[in-house]
């Protein structure tokens, strides 16, 4: 069976945190949780997942981060990686950046900080359904 993981991306270490334990208790061991403080940190993570065959199936991350924001991020993402279902968790991202990123990151949602547990529990887990049947 090969192994599915799930990464958050944030350059606040409390929002990763959050996310992680909120994922793990709703989602239990079925997942591996990876978190990442930038975009960079992110993409060497996927990177090391892939060479140990673990499948990313989904991506949560910010969109106010230094150096890339997450739109820029996502769309990096998509174009090596267009599999991976990625998800918006945004307090401050604009209509523009969240278009730019359905049209060329393949934007699976868009949720608002602070975010609800159960809201984001329920779009992951869509995410999640719908990527595993493509197994």
């Amino acid at each position: 069976m090969r192994k599915h993981g799930i990464l958050c991306v944030d350059d606040e270490k409390i929002i990763l945190q959050s996310l992680r334990k909120q994922l793990a208790r709703n989602f239990g061991d079925r997942y591996r949780y990876e978190i990442a403080e930038s975009p960079e940190e992110a993409l060497e993570v996927i990177e090391e997942l892939v060479a140990d065959s673990i499948e990313v199936l989904v991506i949560v991350s910010d969109w106010l981060m230094p150096n890339m924001r997450g739109d820029e991020f996502l769309i990096l993402v998509h174009k090596k990686f267009p599999n991976i279902t990625k998800i918006m968790l945004t307090g401050q991202a604009d209509e523009t950046a969240i278009d730019r990123a359905k049209e060329y990151a393949n934007l699976y949602c868009c949720i608002s900080k602070p975010w609800d547990e159960a809201y984001l529990v329920e779009r992951v887990g869509m995410a999640l359904g719908a990527t595993e049947l493509d197994d």
